[in-house]
């Protein structure tokens, strides 16, 4: 039986020498890799008690979106600035060449709900940082954060402190 790992492809010195860049769409394109992904994502945060699953664009909605299926709660969208119809509260955060704008609608959370962050990886941590500050400012409480894959040497999970962090796959390097 394949492990998660197995799905991953590693593609050396993109985009820059040195770097190894982890590639999910090994993992979408195969059906028992999607599967296994889910399912372990799934297993990791199953005595979790949430209310809301959240999931950043666009990876966070493949991976979040069947998990809230599954647990039979809410799914609640984080996109890009200028993406949502309604009244939003929004975050800027820093990127490794700039900066970037999340948003989601001003009444996706209520006050005190247990709220899952779920995205497919977590590097330096900026945008999982950014997503639980949003979900706090609206009054919801981030009971964990769940991911596929983490890149351990970015030291995203110090980014976060003090929140539970899953990962399904962890990766020494960058």
């Amino acid at each position: 039986m394949k492990k998660l790992e197995d799905y991953v492809r590693s593609i050396p010195d993109f985009p820059e020498p040195g770097i190894i860049f982890r590639d999910v769409t090994s993992v979408l394109q195969d059906a028992d890799g999607l599967a296994l992904a889910i399912d372990t994502m799934q297993d990791m945060i199953k005595d979790i008690d949430v209310d809301v699953i959240v999931g950043a664009e666009s990876r966070g909605f493949i991976f979040g979106a069947p998990l809230a299926y599954n647990m039979h709660k809410p799914f609640v969208l984080i996109r890009k600035k200028g993406k949502l119809p309604c009244e939003t509260v929004e975050k800027s955060y820093a990127l490794e060449y700039g900066t970037a704008t999340i948003e989601m609608h001003k009444d996706s959370i209520k006050k005190g709900q247990k709220v899952l962050v779920v995205d497919d990886l977590i590097a330096t941590g900026g945008t999982t940082k950014a997503m639980i500050e949003l979900i706090e400012e609206l009054g919801g409480e981030v009971a964990g954060v769940v991911v596929m894959m983490e890149l351990c040497g970015l030291n995203g999970r110090e980014a976060i402190k003090g929140y539970p962090l899953y990962s399904a796959i962890q990766y020494e390097g960058k």
